[in-house]
C-alpha cells in the first residue's frame, strides 16, 4: 500500500482542483448552451431562459452541498471508530468519500432541485414547463458541486442579487448588456469561488 504523506495529498488535491475548475468551465461553455437550446423551444423570452439556468446552478450547488454535509457526519462516524494514521479524522472522510462518490444520490439531489425551481417565485414561468427537461445540466452540476466539497479549501459558488452593482471582478457582462450601466439587471452564470476569491468569474446582464 502507498503511503499516506502531506506533500502527496496536496498533489492529488491540486490535481483534483484543476479538473473540477476545468469541467465547471465546460459546462458554462457547452452544457449551458445545450439547455438554454432545449428551453428555448417552449419558452421564448431569453431572459426568462437564462434565469431559469442561473437557478437552477445554484439550487444544484444547494442540494448537493447539503447532501455532502449529511454523507460526511455518516462517514465521519462510521471511521471514528476505527480511524488510525496521520491524517485528522475531517481529512479521512474527506478522503474515503473522494474515492466512493458512488455513495452519492445524486438522482435524489436532482429531484429536489427540480422541485425547488417548481416553487421558486423568481421563475416567471407557468408550471406547464417541466425543468426535468434540462436534468443533464442539473445532474453534471450536482456532481460537480459534490466533488468540489471534497477539496481543501471547497469550491463553491457566489450567491447574486438582482440589482446589485456589478462587479468587473467577480463578473463578465453578457454581449447584449448596457456597458454603460452599473447594476447588474439579473445573472446568467455564477462566479466560481475559493476561500472569498474569485476562481472563475461568473455572467451577468447589465442594464438601466
Amino acid at each position: 500500500l502507498r503511503s499516506w504523506s502531506p506533500a502527496r495529498g496536496r498533489r492529488v488535491n491540486a490535481s483534483h482542483r484543476a479538473c473540477l475548475i476545468a469541467r465547471f468551465g465546460f459546462i458554462y461553455a457547452q452544457e449551458r448552451l445545450a439547455a438554454e437550446t432545449l428551453l428555448r423551444g417552449f419558452i421564448c423570452d431569453m431572459e426568462t431562459v437564462q434565469r431559469i439556468i442561473y437557478i437552477a446552478a445554484v439550487e444544484s450547488f444547494r442540494a448537493a452541498k447539503m447532501a455532502f454535509w449529511k454523507l460526511k457526519i455518516s462517514v465521519k462516524e462510521t471511521l471514528a471508530l476505527d480511524h488510525v494514521g496521520p491524517e485528522s479524522l475531517e481529512v479521512a472522510a474527506l478522503d474515503y468519500i473522494a474515492r466512493h462518490k458512488d455513495l452519492y444520490d445524486v438522482c435524489q439531489s436532482v429531484h429536489e432541485v427540480v422541485c425547488s425551481m417548481n416553487m421558486n417565485p423568481k421563475i416567471p414561468y407557468p408550471p406547464e414547463v417541466d425543468f426535468f427537461l434540462i436534468r443533464t445540466l442539473i445532474r453534471e452540476l450536482c456532481c460537480l458541486a459534490f466533488s468540489m466539497q471534497t477539496l481543501i479549501p471547497p469550491l463553491d459558488i457566489a450567491l447574486g442579487v438582482d440589482g446589485e452593482l456589478f462587479n468587473r471582478a467577480m463578473y463578465y457582462r453578457s454581449c447584449d448588456s448596457d456597458f454603460t450601466a452599473r447594476f447588474v439587471a439579473y445573472h446568467i452564470w455564477p462566479p466560481l469561488m475559493e476561500n472569498g476569491a474569485v476562481i472563475a468569474k461568473g455572467e451577468v446582464v447589465t442594464k438601466k
